[in-house]
């Protein structure tokens, strides 16, 4: 699941296409102003003449000195082979990109959907690591945790190892688990940390 979702994610960094332009306020010399602001930006990232992500935000700004960039409505989809069809998209209120590292820290509300695994994950921020490659949220964040089937899964702190295919709750987990293979359903719920390993 996270394998699918980091090759969405760490493209974001890289906007720079089909957008308007506006540069500020060129006298100002505060750090707080933005180097480069991008209305309306579209970005589509192509690999042998296909496609493999879009990206839109309504707003990317650049701090040079900080070496961030921050957008603000942003959704993505990243596609399947020979850009067939998408196989999982998403979408934040917000987002900080650390130009550098890759880095990415999203907030006011994140929903991801990786049709592929059949799995939504819908937390309100969500951080990405790069060079760890991981996902996690704030350890008293709630995180919903949904598939089609009717497994959901309500938890508190996320976190997933994309290198390792795993992931774990830091707090209380509960919800329903639909095995696909069988009619029965079981009920989890811990109050310590939950891990699971991805199949």
């Amino acid at each position: 699941m996270t394998r699918k979702i980091v090759v969405c994610i760490c493209a974001i960094f890289l906007f720079a296409a089909s957008c308007t332009f506006n540069y500020g306020d060129t006298d100002s010399t505060d750090d707080d102003q933005p180097d480069l602001i991008m209305d309306d930006v579209e970005y589509i990232r192509i690999r042998s003449a296909d496609p493999i992500a879009r990206f839109r935000a309504e707003r990317a700004e650049r701090f040079e000195k900080r070496r961030i960039m921050e957008l603000l409505n942003f959704t993505f989809e990243q596609y399947g082979e020979r850009g067939e069809e998408v196989n999982a998209f998403g979408k934040a209120g917000n987002a900080s990109v650390d130009i550098d590292t890759g880095d990415i820290s999203m907030g006011g509300g994140v929903r991801i959907d990786v049709e592929s695994e059949d799995i939504i994950i819908e937390t309100n921020r969500l951080e990405w690591k790069d060079e760890e490659k991981t996902l996690s949220t704030g350890e008293s964040d709630q995180v919903f945790i949904f598939q089609e089937n009717g497994t959901n899964f309500t938890g508190i702190g996320l976190f997933a190892d994309s290198r390792r295919r795993t992931w774990r709750f830091f707090g209380n987990v509960g919800g329903t688990y639909i095995y696909d293979d069988e009619e029965d359903e079981s009920f989890v719920e811990d109050e310590g940390t939950e891990q699971a390993e991805e199949s």
